[in-house]
């Protein structure tokens, strides 16, 4: 069964692959791999949304206290009638909310090209008060496709935590052409490519040991939102004079 509805802390690190190897290494007494993909790596492909005027860019850029964003995310390699997630993001206080469905990709792109309320009840998704919401969070918004983001992520769960989930993503991409996530994981590199983002997810709070092998490391928490860079590097007046793509990592959620 999929998990549609969830809330959890987050804490994001930008890390180089030197240092995900230590990790890998140091939790592996603590840690197993995720029962998706091939020994928990896959690859992640989403399209993102935002307004003309770039609201959910600016909302997530200035750290509002209450965020959100909208993203149609599938997994490794698809087809238009393969599985693909619609969801709702949200921050608030540093506690994050997700709310996502299910659905076939040809059904999501029926929604995104037919979005009325008579066909909300004749789309195929395994929560339809999801669908009303996403709905609702669109035309409040004005929200359109914007960009295609991907990366290959490895994902680990607690052995003996089931609410701590460590991620670890690298060769993250963006495009903003070509904005169907079924013709795959391709785009510019939005950071250096030796660079990854880690999550560490928690229910409550991070384990000391996992603390400790983090400040050991010399991992550097720091907020880093795959959509605002993406979107710094796509639309360049956005983007900060004078810094480097990966140093332009900000905003969270």
């Amino acid at each position: 069964m999929v998990l549609e509805i969830f809330t959890r802390r987050e804490q994001k690190y930008l890390i180089t692959k030197q240092q995900y190897e230590k990790l890998i290494e140091k939790t592996s007494f603590f840690m197993r791999p995720d029962k998706f993909g091939v020994d928990g790596k896959y690859t992640v492909i989403s399209l993102y949304f935002d307004s003309l005027d770039h609201k959910i860019y600016y909302e997530t850029k200035n750290k509002l206290r209450f965020r959100q964003k909208l993203r149609l995310r599938v997994y490794d390699n698809t087809d238009i009638e393969g599985p693909s997630f619609f969801e709702v993001k949200q921050k608030h206080n540093n506690v994050v909310n997700k709310r996502r469905m299910l659905l076939p990709l040809s059904e999501a792109y029926r929604y995104l090209d037919e979005s009325k309320t008579n066909v909300l009840d004749s789309i195929e998704t395994s929560n339809p008060q999801v669908l009303r919401e996403i709905e609702n969070f669109r035309t409040l918004y004005g929200l359109q496709p914007e960009m295609v983001v991907s990366y290959d992520r490895h994902a680990l769960h607690g052995i003996d935590n089931a609410g701590l989930r460590m991620t670890f993503d690298f060769n993250l991409r963006c495009r903003n052409t070509d904005l169907r996530v079924e013709n795959g994981a391709y785009g510019d590199n939005f950071i250096d490519e030796n660079l990854g983002v880690l999550e560490v997810k928690v229910n409550d709070s991070v384990p000391l040991w996992l603390t400790r092998i983090l400040q050991e490391i010399n991992c550097e928490q720091r907020s880093a939102s795959k959509f605002c860079t993406s979107l710094e590097l796509l639309k360049q007046p956005l983007t900060p004079s004078g810094m480097e793509k990966e140093q332009v990592l900000a905003g969270g959620n």
